[in-house]
């Protein structure tokens, strides 16, 4: 049976956590998993509780704040499945969620990674992510597929290629990492996925969603939702993918339109919001790629001036 390591990333949120631990075990009928839940350097460290109240699941701690990106990677770094699926701390399983993402998996070869169907967790009517559009070089944007439209079981039976999967949840398969590498953790937040999600396109695997697995989301529970730690970095990680993916004159054209359209307009709207300590936030988010290459792991910021 193939093994399945499942991991998930906490920070500050240890009843989240908790939460998501308590649905897999309410309702994985999977036998061949682990759990690994990393520790993004928590303020109260919950790693001592934790190994004593859930023997059966391993616990990382890191001494620094890592990201999404790179405490997803040091699990990856510390898993030994054949498939890594990746979940949000905020998300809660339902049945049969683990075996309908093998099951296609191990069906289809072409396939490098895979996401269910995610539905907000608040109104578990509503959709969340039922696919990815490929992102749009020239603007750097894409669309969330089904977003916000009701669960009439339109998805149920939909099993395919999408553009790419979604961080919330995603089940990938070693040997995809093994050609495209780990996440690039100097996104640290946001478009991370999608930045991966374009290296595996690339490297000739594809991303699908499986209608019929489904997953809940409680969204935005690590950051906060209209956060300016959510804002900087959405602005930055929108201009870093767009370098590290883009040819030149697509670029080219993007770096005019942020510049020429997307700047002002988001300051109109700050502005109107009475959301004043954004408007530098955003500079910083474009002074931050000015300065740094599209590699560098200097992050630039420090988080716990916006927290």
């Amino acid at each position: 049976m193939t093994k399945v390591s499942v991991i998930t990333v906490n920070f500050n949120h240890s009843q989240i956590t908790e939460e998501l631990l308590n649905s897999i075990t309410e309702t994985n009928t999977y036998k061949n998993i682990e759990i690994i839940v990393v520790d993004n350097a928590s303020t109260i460290n919950p790693v001592p509780q934790w190994t004593t109240k859930y023997t059966d699941i391993k616990f990382i701690r890191s001494d620094i704040n890592l990201g999404f990106a790179g405490g997803n990677n040091l699990g990856i770094e510390n898993a030994t499945g054949d498939y890594f699926f990746l979940v949000n701390n905020d998300t809660e399983f339902t049945p049969g969620l683990v075996e309908k993402l093998v099951k296609t998996l191990n069906a289809n070869p072409q396939i490098g990674v895979i996401s269910p169907l995610i539905k907000y967790y608040n109104d578990k009517s509503l959709i969340q992510y039922a696919g990815f559009t490929l992102v749009n070089y020239f603007t750097g944007r894409n669309t969330a597929i089904g977003k916000g439209k009701k669960d009439n079981g339109q998805y149920e039976n939909f099993i395919g290629q999408t553009g790419y999967c979604h961080g919330a949840a995603m089940m990938i398969k070693r040997e995809a990492i093994a050609k495209v590498g780990l996440m690039a953790e100097n996104f640290f937040l946001y478009f991370e996925e999608v930045d991966w999600g374009e290296r595996i396109n690339h490297a000739g695997f594809q991303a699908w969603i499986c209608g019929s697995a489904v997953i809940f989301h409680k969204e935005s529970i690590s950051v906060g939702k209209n956060s300016p730690v959510k804002e900087y970095f959405m602005n930055r990680n929108r201009i870093l993918f767009i370098r590290r993916n883009a040819p030149f004159f697509k670029a080219l054209v993007f770096y005019i339109y942020f510049v020429l359209v997307v700047a002002p307009r988001n300051i109109i709207n700050y502005i109107k919001g009475k959301r004043f300590n954004f408007i530098p936030l955003l500079l910083r988010a474009v002074w931050w790629n000015v300065t740094h290459s599209k590699t560098s792991n200097d992050l630039g910021y420090t988080l716990n001036k916006t927290s």
